[in-house]
């Protein structure tokens, strides 16, 4: 008898095939697209985490430093953020907005390789540049690195000393006037040990050479650099409650002379005056600035907290015009106009360049409260731009000195509140005193005593 096969049957049975066939191969490329998907996440993941690696040297920091002020007198001039406007004894603004990035380049030691940094300043003002350098260092010995581009001058403590974390709201009048904005254009050459346990660990010796305008100046309008060397020696154990820092400087430099007129200060029987020396030779001379400086700084560990005392004592000579002993920013020059076959011609001509010498210094005493989150502070300078004249001899009919050649001193303090790492809370006062002087304006001390009350915040 012949079997006869159901066709529905071979149809049903062909079918159980083909599902299981697919089947296996649905289970075969589900396996293979999650071993791909679970390869491509590895892979994802491991450009995410060398795209951080290579940026975790990078950091950004910065702060901001809003502030009321009330002076004395509307229309003060003032070291602790400018001058008042002329109708004006009180003002909000913003003293400084600052934001840095810094990247580190590390060696395979974990020592630094290369480094770079930049700052703005940003106020109510405008924007201005504060750093931009880098750093390049050795790393068979660990203990030399070249800085090139705009960075602090290595000269004194104050000068160095981060307005982040600088106690009282403003640096002296001093260091404002010698070294403006603090900032200059050069390279410079460091001895500074990377390594823990390097003998030398402590010491640091900093050399270089700079334009000496300032980063205030558009450009460098003489071809003469300034050189500027410091030694110092980072905070060091003495006892175990007794903490020393402290460093010696020399600025040595100057700048061009444009015209024939040289004033220097001499003594006489009407009494110290300026007088001129109009040789022709004079134009293109190097008028000298040279400073020596030296800073200490002791902490000391008691039961009400740290107790610091700082010092520094800058002495020396300074080039400037007859209204201003700062180091002029620009080319030190005046339009003359002259009548030239009946038609007026203007040339440039160089403006007389006064010589000074001069001596200031500053101290500081702070206290912390128990602990560093609220402190009290005292802060005494002063900055004699002449001391070769005194009080009513300044302003003497004839004797050719001005505002720039009057000695201020300055008694500041006040109380500072960390709120937290990130805010800190200043109240501080100065009382700006001003030698008597032959001047109008001088003739007894100015009204121009200044309240700062500020908040800082930063990151």
């Amino acid at each position: 008898m012949k079997r006869i096969i159901c066709p529905l049957k071979l149809h049903l049975g062909g079918w159980r095939y083909i599902i299981a066939f697919v089947g296996v191969n649905l289970i075969y490329f589900s396996a293979q697209a999650q071993q791909a998907s679970q390869d491509s996440t590895i892979s994802q993941g491991e450009g995410i985490y060398s795209v951080f690696k290579k940026f975790e040297n990078l950091k950004f920091s910065g702060y901001i430093q809003p502030q009321f002020q009330l002076a004395q007198s509307a229309g003060a001039p003032s070291f602790a953020g400018g001058n008042f406007a002329a109708n004006s004894n009180n003002r909000f603004m913003l003293r400084r907005g600052r934001v840095r990035m810094e990247y580190t380049m590390l060696h395979q030691k974990d020592l630094p390789s290369v480094s770079f940094a930049f700052q703005f300043d940003v106020t109510e003002r405008g924007v201005q540049i504060r750093d931009f350098y880098g750093k390049i260092y050795e790393n068979k010995f660990s203990k030399f690195h070249l800085t090139t581009g705009m960075f602090p001058r290595p000269f004194g403590f104050e000068v160095n000393y981060s307005s982040s974390q600088r106690e009282a709201p403003e640096r002296g009048r001093m260091s404002q006037i010698l070294f403006r904005t603090e900032r200059d254009l050069g390279l410079m050459l460091s001895f500074d040990p990377q390594k823990e346990q390097d003998a030398l660990r402590n010491l640091r010796i900093e050399a270089g050479l700079f334009n000496g305008t300032g980063v205030a100046a558009p450009t460098d309008y003489d071809s003469n650099k300034d050189f500027i060397g410091r030694v110092s020696v980072k905070p060091t154990e003495i006892t175990e409650k007794l903490i020393l820092s402290g460093s010696v400087s020399h600025y040595n430099g100057g700048m061009r002379q444009f015209g024939k007129q040289v004033y220097r200060l001499n003594k006489t029987a009407a009494g110290p005056m300026f007088q001129v020396d109009s040789a022709e030779t004079n134009i293109g001379k190097i008028a000298t600035r040279r400073y020596y400086g030296a800073d200490a700084q002791l902490k000391i560990l008691n039961k009400w907290g740290t107790t610091e005392l700082r010092g520094e004592f800058i002495i020396g000579r300074q080039p400037g015009i007859a209204t201003s002993s700062e180091v002029p920013a620009t080319e030190p020059t005046t339009d003359e106009i002259t009548i030239v076959n009946n038609l007026p011609f203007a040339r440039k001509v160089g403006l007389p360049i006064y010589h000074r010498k001069f001596n200031g210094a500053y101290f500081y005493f702070l206290q912390d409260i128990k602990t560093s989150r609220d402190q009290i502070v005292l802060k005494y300078d002063w900055y004699d731009p002449n001391k070769q004249v005194k009080n009513k001899e300044v302003g003497q009919p004839g004797s050719g000195t001005t505002e720039a050649d009057i000695k201020f001193s300055t008694l500041g303090g006040g109380y500072i509140h960390n709120f937290t790492n990130n805010v800190r809370f200043t109240f501080w006062y100065d009382w700006v005193k001003n030698q008597p002087t032959q001047l109008i304006k001088y003739a007894r001390d100015y009204k121009d005593n200044i309240l700062t009350i500020r908040v800082m915040y930063r990151f």
